[in-house]
């Protein structure tokens, strides 16, 4: 089971919109997308923005930076 959960992850994203505006991230898919992302950018050598374990993988890093509010992602025009 993955932890947070995608519904916690979708609440994190979504907390600053306002009440009644469109909510960033609307689906699990976009939280997939989102952290992959990251995860391939961690691959690529990009500095982690968390405290990770020596053999913690990027997929677990990028969920764990998207939890804290460490990135955000942005809705498409």
């Amino acid at each position: 089971m993955l932890h947070p959960s995608y519904s916690d992850l979708m609440q994190v994203v979504n907390k600053d919109v306002e009440e009644g505006h469109t909510k960033v991230v609307n689906s699990r898919y976009s939280i997939v997308m989102a952290t992959a992302k990251r995860a391939r950018e961690i691959v690529d050598g990009a500095q982690t923005l968390v405290e990770t374990k020596e053999d913690e993988k990027p997929l677990s890093i990028a969920i764990e930076e998207l939890n804290e509010g460490k990135i955000k992602i942005h809705a498409e025009e």
